[in-house]
């Protein structure tokens, strides 16, 4: 059983940061492309930010320029540094990691954007 753990959701206010973090196992982290799904009530969960083994990504265009998705290899981890934010942004947001023996998704964290 593959566990991505999730962290750093919380509650700020429109404007405001927050950064995400998905923590993976070693050998899944070093060979799959990760990534950060949002879903929000009454919508389809969709594609944020990505990030591949070559470090290339991939931006939803309502966060370019807002979002940065980056690996922190001493710890596994993979972060999502969230700026200028809306309250659009507001969502559960899961981690993903995609790679050649199947996907896994943490357990959601829940971001909220509200004054």
């Amino acid at each position: 059983q593959v566990q991505l753990v999730e962290s750093g959701g919380g509650l700020v206010q429109p404007g405001g940061s927050l950064r995400l973090s998905c923590a993976a196992p070693r050998s899944i982290y070093i060979t799959y492309a990760m990534a950060w799904y949002r879903q929000a009530p009454g919508k389809e969960r969709e594609l944020v930010a990505l990030i591949r083994t070559g470090d290339d990504t991939n931006y939803a265009d309502s966060v370019k320029g807002r979002f940065t998705i980056s690996r922190d290899n001493a710890k596994n981890t993979v972060l999502l540094q969230m700026n200028s934010l809306k309250p659009e942004d507001t969502a559960i947001y899961y981690c993903k990691a995609s790679g050649p023996y199947g996907n896994y998704w943490g357990q959601g964290t829940q971001v909220t954007v509200s004054s």
